[in-house]
């Protein structure tokens, strides 16, 4: 089998300082780089929204991680990050970037956001990653990154339903932990049968 760590997210705005930031969330890019050579290939995600993005709070006029019913579900409302081009998007400085076979964007239509690496989140439009995966024979996934309990959660589901073998390093990632939903993201990836160590 062909082995991928796929890093989520680590972004400067991710990160403390940053405009979503998580707690502690540069403090895994060490680990992060020295796992990268135990495994055949390394694909990171970077989220890449456009200035005005609907998942943005200040698009709406509200509340920062208030909610609000988009045509595909519930979504939580942001403050602005990962703008396209901005320096927040930029992956964080320390991060291995050139270890990486592929670089993954995702959120930049303005119209529905994306956690997952795998589609949007009307769960219906692809990324590109499963076919990219496929073509490479690749069948088992590492997950690390940020955040925890959401795009590394999105993605983690999202892959084992799709039939991959999918681990989770709880050790390499951070959560925001908004509302209980650390509690719920590991619940959700347990049963979906992620493995988390």
């Amino acid at each position: 089998m062909t082995h991928a760590l796929l890093v989520i997210d680590v972004q400067n705005d991710f990160c403390p300082g940053g405009a979503l930031a998580v707690a502690e969330g540069d403090a895994i890019v060490p680990g992060i780089n020295a796992a990268m050579n135990d495994f055949d290939a390394v694909i990171l995600t970077q989220d890449w929204h456009p200035a005005g993005h609907s998942s943005f709070a200040s698009t709406h006029e509200a509340e920062p991680m208030s909610m609000m019913q988009m045509p595909y579900g519930p979504q939580v409302l942001w403050p602005d990050h990962c703008i396209q081009g901005s320096t927040g998007a930029q992956f964080h400085p320390d991060l291995t970037v050139d270890r990486a076979n592929l670089i993954i964007r995702k959120g930049f239509n303005p119209e529905i956001d994306s956690y997952s690496a795998f589609f949007e989140n009307d769960h219906t439009t692809p990324t590109g990653l499963e076919g990219y995966l496929r073509t490479r024979g690749i069948d088992r996934l590492t997950l690390v990154g940020l955040a925890t309990d959401f795009c590394v959660n999105y993605s983690a589901v999202d892959a084992a339903r799709l039939g991959f073998d999918v681990a989770v390093r709880l050790d390499l990632c951070r959560a925001i932990d908004f509302d209980g939903s650390l509690d719920a993201a590991k619940a959700g990836m347990t049963a979906a049968g992620v493995v988390m160590r």
